[in-house]
């Protein structure tokens, strides 16, 4: 003869179902700020990637080490005053090297060609995080999608921005102001452990970037 559940037996699991549910799921639920770190993480390897296979030197252009590639932050209107950053190498369109990004000198989304790697940037719609014709990637806005409020540079950078030579090795600043590829005036590699930190209004988590290798890691 097959026994069956009681009733009582049938509610007892639930209720020790329940309590498992209670316990395991806040464990596993994800966190925004973690989630931003890792992906900024990334692009930062994927923009030392590019330096490294896109080398910029060209014997015909005095300043050709000012369009390296770079990684830079920026909070402004064209972020909705947000916490954002955008992938991109710098040209000299016949007036110089601007230091500023425009839609043509971003990186493209590598899993879509039609977006270009930027949380907002500039007032051409296609840059704008605000307008209705951006082309950006709304991951790439930190706070819209993160709920980041900040991110500071400090240890061996203190710019918001991150470029990196054809070797890999980090530099910090804004590349179109330098006077020579490594000239001393101008010195811009990282020479001491460069601190990315993102918070938001309880937490922070830290992304690490060495000098000479730009080895990168996140301290959480």
């Amino acid at each position: 003869m097959k026994k069956a559940f009681t009733m009582i037996e049938f509610v007892f699991v639930i209720v020790v179902i329940g309590i498992i549910a209670a316990v395991v799921i806040p464990s596993i639920r994800t966190n925004p700020l973690q989630e931003a770190a890792i992906q900024l993480l990334s692009h930062i390897k994927y923009t030392q990637h590019l330096a490294m296979v896109d080398d910029k030197y060209d014997a015909s252009d005095a300043d050709w080490y000012k369009g390296r590639w770079q990684l830079v932050f920026s909070n402004s209107k064209f972020t909705d005053y947000v916490p954002a950053y955008t992938i991109f190498a710098d040209r000299d369109w016949g007036s110089g090297y601007g230091g500023d990004a425009i839609e043509n000198e971003m990186a493209k989304n590598p899993e879509n060609s039609n977006q270009v790697m930027t949380g907002g940037y500039g007032s051409t719609a296609a840059i704008d995080y605000t307008n209705a014709g951006y082309k950006g990637m709304k991951k790439l806005n930190l706070g819209k999608s993160y709920g980041v409020l900040g991110v500071n540079l400090d240890g061996g950078c203190k710019k918001s921005r991150i470029a990196f030579d054809h070797l890999g090795r980090p530099l910090q600043g804004d590349q179109s102001s330098m006077t020579g590829p490594y000239s001393a005036g101008s010195q811009r590699l990282i020479v001491a452990d460069c601190n990315v930190t993102l918070s938001n209004e309880s937490d922070q988590v830290s992304i690490i970037i060495r000098p000479e290798t730009g080895y990168s890691s996140i301290t959480f």
